[in-house]
């Protein structure tokens, strides 16, 4: 399947905005996104993460490879009042210095990485110690619900989709971060009831990868049609509340070079020495 999010970057923009702000508070506690930090926001996208942090006074690049997202991005930022320094490039060559970050984020991004390169490239930017945030924001199709019923629409006019049916949980990120050479992996997940009109609700389906970012602007135009009336058949044509969960990776920097396994455990046993 293609996916190419500029494609419906109004719709990201205006539905898909960022995060709860129980998030950037967990993260906080954490020592992630403090004021005075500097921060590099991978597949930015339109910002919603970046521009969480800024507004708790980080120092915010953010990266993606679409420019028509980025530029939603600055627009939001304008009618937040932060500033954020942004580029168009992508997450496994960013083309900024080394060592010039405290935090390296990336949400709702890492799947669609190729993950091995930019493990080394987040390695490259982190400062000593440095820490990376992986962040998710899913819905739940918990069985019987809206969600449920919305992705099974997806699929019908998507059969190439192959992202529903999750519970928002990523343990595999640890794994691999782990197998990169990450320190202290440590993460967490809960649950938040996020409410939407009709119409937010179908804007937000439709700047999926299953949709608007995928599918032909006349699908996407009839798959709207379809979910509105989904909508109306189950009496919430006017609001509805979905369940989301919060699912948050972090790490520290490795204390060598990200390599692959086999050169790196080569390289930990020669420090280790005879």
């Amino acid at each position: 399947m293609r996916v190419d999010f500029a494609a419906t970057a109004v719709d990201y923009a205006r539905h898909r905005t960022g995060f709860p702000d129980s998030l950037f508070d967990r993260l906080a506690a954490c020592g992630i996104g403090r004021p005075g930090q500097t921060m590099i926001d991978l597949g930015t996208g339109t910002g919603g993460l970046a521009r969480g942090f800024a507004r708790r006074g980080a120092r915010v690049v953010g990266a993606d490879r679409a420019a028509e997202l980025i530029e939603q991005a600055r627009s939001l930022d304008r009618e937040a009042e932060v500033t954020i320094e942004y580029r168009v490039s992508a997450a496994e060559a960013t083309g900024l210095p080394d060592a010039c970050a405290d935090v390296v984020s990336a949400a709702q991004c890492w799947h669609w990485f190729d993950r091995a390169v930019v493990m080394r490239e987040v390695a490259r930017l982190l400062r000593p110690n440095g820490r990376v945030v992986i962040v998710h924001f899913d819905w739940i199709p918990v069985e019987g619900t809206i969600a449920e019923a919305t992705e099974g629409l997806i699929k019908s006019y998507n059969w190439r989709w192959r992202l529903g049916g999750g519970n928002g949980m990523h343990p595999r990120w640890l794994t691999e971060l782990g197998n990169a050479g990450y320190r202290a992996l440590e993460s967490f997940s809960y649950d938040v009831e996020v409410a939407y009109t009709a119409e937010a609700w179908r804007g937000r389906v439709r700047a999926t990868a299953g949709v608007g970012a995928s599918l032909s602007p006349r699908r996407v135009e009839a798959f709207d049609r379809a979910l509105a009336a989904l909508l109306a058949a189950r009496g919430l044509d006017r609001s509805l509340v979905v369940t989301h969960r919060v699912f948050a990776v972090i790490g520290r920097r490795p204390t060598f070079p990200a390599l692959p396994t086999t050169r790196r455990r080569l390289w930990a046993r020669w420090r280790r020495g005879p």
